[in-house]
């Protein structure tokens, strides 16, 4: 039995609370020495809670239920402008729908380029967080009840431009790295774009991951036109996509329980792609 869309948002945020985090780097993040300082989370009055100042990056796995799970796993990466992270609507609602349908969830806190007085950077410092986290879910497969083939990320506005570099960029493993995780490849299994801030320059061919892209009609035209246009290059590429446009809708949807109309339903076209494409099996 499937579970109503406005119960699993309203119980997202509970659950995420009693869910391990577990840091991709236990003994400290390169690039973030002796940055000390706490993560800061406010709660805006919607009661969305909104990350900053992160410099241990970590993933929060919330798990399906023992007997529902598909081997199927996700990486999620919020978005905020890369100068925050909207932890709920694009992280922890989005993991509970995906674990309710059997798909292992990954919320991920990545640090933050655009932040006031940040020494990170998207390409470097943001996408090795991205990486890492695939790695690290891959390294536990078996443990989480994950097959590694099956492994994928999803990224919401700017998140959506660390999940498209890191479907195009990957991280190859080393046989010889001291550390076990480095050996593993972050190459990812399907990947998706929610109104994503697109890469420049980004490579395209038909080797490269299945994608799902979505968007509104009235977001910025960069999304808007450019989501689009990204899907007609990666088939002319010969890749494989699927694009959502979705009318009267703008940025930043994500999954709340205040949304209505067809784009609310945008999980289930996703869970519909994935089965689709084999990602489902058990």
């Amino acid at each position: 039995m499937r579970l109503p869309l406005i119960y699993l948002v309203l119980t997202a945020s509970a659950f995420a609370a009693e869910a391990p985090v577990v840091y991709l780097w236990p003994n400290g993040a390169p690039g973030s020495e002796g940055k000390t300082g706490d993560e800061v989370t406010r709660v805006q009055p919607a009661g969305d809670h909104v990350v900053s100042n992160v410099h241990k990056p970590s993933i929060t796995v919330l798990l399906p239920a023992s007997g529902t799970a598909t081997g199927a796993a996700l990486v999620i990466a919020p978005g905020g402008g890369h100068n925050s992270l909207w932890m709920d609507h694009e992280g922890y609602n989005i993991a509970k729908c995906m674990s309710e349908h059997g798909v292992a969830g990954f919320v991920l806190k990545y640090r933050l380029a655009r932040e006031k007085g940040s020494t990170y950077t998207i390409e470097g410092t943001s996408l090795s967080d991205t990486q890492r986290a695939i790695k690290l879910v891959k390294s536990r497969a078996a443990e989480w009840g994950v097959d590694p083939d099956r492994v994928g990320v999803i990224g919401f506005s700017a998140g959506g431009e660390l999940a498209a570099l890191a479907a195009t960029h990957v991280s190859e493993g080393k046989a010889d790295a001291a550390d076990p995780i480095d050996r593993l490849s972050s190459k990812v299994g399907f990947f998706g774009l929610m109104y994503p801030a697109i890469p420049a320059d980004m490579p395209l061919s038909k080797d490269m991951p299945p994608a799902f892209l979505v968007c509104g009609e009235n977001d910025r035209q960069n999304i808007s036109q450019g989501l689009p246009e990204l899907y007609v290059a990666m088939k002319k590429a010969g890749a494989q996509a699927e694009l959502h446009v979705y009318t009267k809708v703008g940025h930043g949807f994500g999954v709340r329980a205040t949304t209505k109309g067809p784009v609310a339903q945008w999980p289930q076209r996703f869970y519909e792609w994935m089965d689709a494409r084999g990602l489902l099996k058990r």
